[in-house]
């Protein structure tokens, strides 16, 4: 089946809906793909702070009101090391501006009922999805649902599947810039039922490396150190984890 639309969109995450959302305001048309379900999407955890910049966006386009109602909001934070805790006033120091703690997948089922609420379609759980005559003036990207095959025939293409997509390698080499910075050490995250350890969100620095105890609801709590690109989380037991983060917060 073939479909034809102004913007064909790959990928339901936060970049992908809110690009309909806003070119719906505009009164441009679009069709949105997904290959995961929309359960999925809707019930990952993931990221959880919004920067000032994003928060305003959000606002400006119509879907601040339950982030504003429901998140925290943070105007401040703390960094821990040698032995004390530094607190930030961001509120003081940016003329107000601050960040709220509202988790990814929140803004994913805010973002997900809009664009559906303006007819706006969005495929979810398709597979083997490619793009087509990239360089000519009517693109095309072609995926499988429920067995069958679709295509959509459109003025632009906007990937928005993240880096390992179909959608950067589909951008011809002679053009396709990438830009990239290996980093010596990796994130060990964690979530933890518990209440929030702090009404504020603690950077700390030791000699054992980083650690970060950031939050996402009054029950579930985000804890982050830093570790060996090679650790293996089956070598980290419950017991480690915790040991780790009391010995890097001990100079607080």
């Amino acid at each position: 089946m073939a479909l034809k639309t102004r913007v064909g969109i790959i990928g339901a995450g936060p970049a992908g809906l809110l690009l309909a959302h806003m070119l719906h305001l505009e009164g441009i048309e679009s069709v949105v793909i997904e290959r995961q379900t929309r359960e999925a999407i809707e019930g990952t955890i993931k990221s959880g702070v919004l920067e000032h910049p994003a928060v305003e966006l959000l606002e400006q386009v119509g879907l601040g009101a339950r982030l504003r109602r429901e998140g925290f909001e943070h105007r401040g934070i703390e960094l821990a090391f040698g032995g004390q805790r530094h607190r930030i006033d961001l509120h003081e120091l940016t003329d107000g501006k601050s960040i709220v703690v509202y988790p990814q997948h929140e803004v994913i089922k805010d973002l997900v009922s809009a664009v559906l609420a303006n007819g706006t379609p969005i495929e979810f759980g398709v597979c083997d999805v490619s793009l087509h005559d990239l360089e000519s003036d009517r693109p095309a990207i072609r995926y499988t649902t429920d067995g069958a095959e679709h295509e959509i025939h459109c003025d632009f293409i906007g990937g928005c599947d993240g880096f390992h997509g179909p959608s950067r390698m589909s951008i011809p080499a002679a053009v396709r810039k990438e830009h990239g910075k290996v980093y010596p050490a990796a994130w060990f995250g964690i979530l933890c039922q518990a209440p929030p350890s702090s009404g504020k969100l603690i950077y700390a620095q030791s000699e054992r490396g980083f650690a970060l105890i950031s939050t996402r609801s009054p029950t579930v709590q985000r804890m982050y150190f830093q570790c060996d690109p090679d650790a293996r989380v089956d070598d980290w037991s419950e017991d480690r984890i915790w040991a780790e983060f009391r010995a890097r917060l001990a100079n607080e």
